[in-house]
């Protein structure tokens, strides 16, 4: 069953240790199908060295397992309230990657302090508070409500990525290799903007004219940058 979307995942579970996101076992990626609401996502606990595609799970919306013989990722309610909650969204990536893992467990959001960050999100990554002690009894399932809930009063398409108070960040994306990719982006902006701050604790956002230039360029109606086509640009900052 939906054997082309296990290969996808499978594919773009493969990228994470490739670009650095995950130590062990610490990351997973998941893609749904929309016209079947069945979503396939990693394996728990699996090395990535030994995983296949034919170890790829297949969930449904109501958190039921419709295919597949080993346990679904821990993280798999998460994933599947911010698919329920948000139909533009068609990949969902979680990691523990050190640098954007780093401003969650300080429970900072990343301020835009420059072109790469605004040509990717416009503004801020938001990082949501912790989850009270009645929550946590439900962890994985509210740690996505608690996401919903402070995107359903923003914009889940331009902010495509949230860092979680002591835990980390998750990522998403029109399908898995997106959101990976805007993972990947992530993880560079954190590391930026870290050392930024190093070199100028007085540091300030960028001018919001530029970020707006950045953004712009980029997405929506009167975008410009790149060729006419839909497969994203390498990660990193492009000119």
């Amino acid at each position: 069953m939906l054997e082309e979307l296990k290969q996808k995942v499978y594919e773009a579970n493969m990228e994470l240790p490739k670009y650095g996101l995950v130590t062990f076992t610490w990351g997973n990626v998941s893609a749904i199908d929309r016209e079947t609401g069945y979503f396939a996502i990693k394996p728990s606990g699996v090395a990535y060295e030994k995983l296949s595609p034919k170890d790829i799970v297949i969930m449904d919306l109501n958190g039921n397992q419709i295919e597949g013989e080993l346990n679904p990722s821990s993280d798999t309610a998460t994933h599947c309230e911010l698919y329920k909650a948000f139909p533009s969204i068609g990949g969902v990536v979680h990691t523990h990657s050190p640098w954007a893992t780093s401003w969650a467990q300080a429970g900072r959001g990343i301020p835009c302090y420059g072109t790469t960050h605004a040509d990717y999100f416009y503004g801020e990554v938001p990082c949501v508070r912790n989850l009270t002690k009645e929550e946590l009894k439900d962890y994985e399932a509210n740690t996505g409500r608690l996401i919903v809930e402070h995107f359903r009063k923003a914009n889940v398409d331009a902010v495509p990525c949230v860092l979680c108070k002591n835990h980390g960040p998750f990522a998403w994306g029109k399908d898995a290799h997106e959101a990976v990719h805007n993972a990947v982006v992530l993880e560079e902006v954190a590391k930026m903007a870290a050392r930024c701050e190093i070199l100028n604790p007085q540091v300030q956002s960028a001018p919001q004219e530029l970020q707006d230039k950045h953004y712009f360029r980029k997405h929506g109606e009167n975008a410009y940058y790149g060729q006419k086509s839909n497969t994203p640009p390498a990660a990193g900052h492009q000119n």
